[in-house]
């Protein structure tokens, strides 16, 4: 639960309805409302709860049990008695009926277990390592939901600026289209330079209609992410920074100490080296103490009995020790503890290959980022010479210097280049965050 406290704690939670008022959902209000909302993160919350009530005394075997049993009985018979005289060797009866019978009972009893073979000991430890063990899953859970929320809130950003290049791109062509219905109307040049600008008015209308497509299907997905159920209008930040403190020698470092999955992992191991000693505390006796308090009361009505009691009470304490050890069961502990001794191997395997994964994962995203870095900087002067030469074009092509032909493609150009652009850029955080996530320091980055 601390984890997932103190993530909470790094943002300001803003309200639903005090986000979607604005105009701009920045990152840390999607955060915010992220873990106040995101469905994982109410599951994993409730799971760390149970593993809480697991680890609390109540279910560790070392408080006594209480018990308290009470009960009445009533009974309603025929009886007949016969003697023998001893003097005169006859017999002689008495008999009754109707004879009723009334009985009372109750008892207090107290139950403790003095000593298990250590078994509740090692017990109680493994159910808090099993809560760590949840604790960190916990985390995984909102590392992932950091990384599937900017992966979508990334895309709606990089969405928004397509369109926005799109929408740009659209308004030109239906200047130029403007300006070729002027010059065909008054003679300077033919239908065909109007009609191949019509064409390519409506080609950037279809793909601007679809950008705002793909940019309304994102934001409801990222919607789900949030939590929210009801449709929204916002806008998202589009500015991005990247660190320039990351190195591959620390970030290996950190990975090795604090990856998620790897801690999992350790964790395992503790529990299955704790089941160990759990199964072989069998092997011990047990020594438990019983003691109990009772009342018992007997009413016998219409006796035909000369020699019966009419009212019989009794009551009393009860205490005792009970030692019992089972010596030989067949030989199912001795499988129990073999099986979890290979259990516990199969943990440290299963550690072992995992952290060679990670660490080639690692490796290979880190190659990444650092083509993706130079890919950004390269787009960046791919969008300059881009945008030059388009300017110079637009100028030529007012002149009549160059055909509608070189016009369009030198607009083609320039927005594949910005398209290329936002992809690069949006793409080397993605990786930057994959990066932090593999480390275990996605959850510490300040947005």
């Amino acid at each position: 639960m601390k984890i997932i406290k103190n993530t909470i704690f790094v943002v300001v939670f803003l309200s639903t309805l005090q986000v979607f008022s604005q105009e701009i959902l920045t990152k840390k209000e999607a955060l915010a409302i992220t873990l106040e909302n995101n469905f994982g993160v109410k599951i994993a919350n409730n799971n760390l709860e149970v593993a809480k009530n697991n680890t609390s005394i109540y279910n560790t075997g070392f408080l006594p049990t209480a018990s308290v049993s009470s009960g009445a009985n009533y009974s309603r018979n025929n009886q007949s008695l016969t003697f023998t005289d001893r003097d005169t060797g006859g017999d002689s009866e008495i008999a009754g009926s109707g004879i009723v019978s009334k009985t009372y009972n109750a008892t207090l009893g107290v139950n403790y277990t003095i000593f298990d073979g250590l078994g509740r000991k090692y017990n109680y430890k493994q159910l808090k390592e099993t809560y760590n063990l949840t604790e960190l899953q916990a985390r995984a859970t909102i590392e992932n939901t950091y990384l599937q929320l900017f992966t979508n809130y990334f895309q709606i950003a990089r969405l928004s600026e397509n369109e926005k290049n799109l929408k740009e791109a659209l308004s030109i062509s239906k200047r130029r289209m403007q300006r070729a219905k002027y010059t065909y109307d008054y003679g300077q040049s033919t239908k065909l330079e109007y009609l191949n600008a019509q064409v390519d008015v409506n080609n950037d209308s279809i793909s601007y209609i679809s950008a705002k497509q793909q940019l309304s299907n994102a934001k409801r997905g990222l919607n789900v992410i949030l939590g929210i159920e009801k449709e929204t209008n916002y806008n998202v930040e589009t500015k991005v920074d990247y660190s320039t403190m990351l190195n591959f020698n620390d970030l290996e470092v950190k990975t090795l100490a604090n990856n998620s999955l790897l801690k999992q992992n350790e964790k395992n191991i503790a529990i299955s080296e704790f089941n160990i000693k759990v199964n072989k505390a069998s092997y011990l006796p047990t020594l438990s103490f019983n003691a109990s308090y009772g009342f018992n009361r007997t009413e016998n009505e219409n006796l035909i009995n000369p020699f019966g009691a009419k009212l019989i009470t009794s009551d009393g304490l009860n205490a005792g020790l009970n030692l019992s050890w089972n010596i030989f069961d067949g030989g199912s502990r001795k499988t129990s503890v073999a099986n979890a001794k290979i259990a516990l191997d199969n943990q440290e395997i299963a550690l072992e290959q995992q952290k060679v994964t990670i660490k080639n994962n690692l490796k290979n995203t880190w190659e990444n980022y650092k083509n993706q870095l130079f890919i950004l900087k390269a787009q960046e002067q791919n969008v300059l010479s881009n945008q030059n030469n388009f300017d110079r074009t637009q100028e030529r092509f007012k002149l009549g210097q160059i055909t509608s032909v070189e016009f369009r493609q030198a607009q083609i150009n320039l927005i594949n280049a910005k398209t290329a652009l936002n992809n690069a850029k949006f793409d080397a955080k993605l990786i930057e965050l994959q990066l932090l996530q593999l480390s275990g320091d996605i959850l510490n980055v300040a947005f």
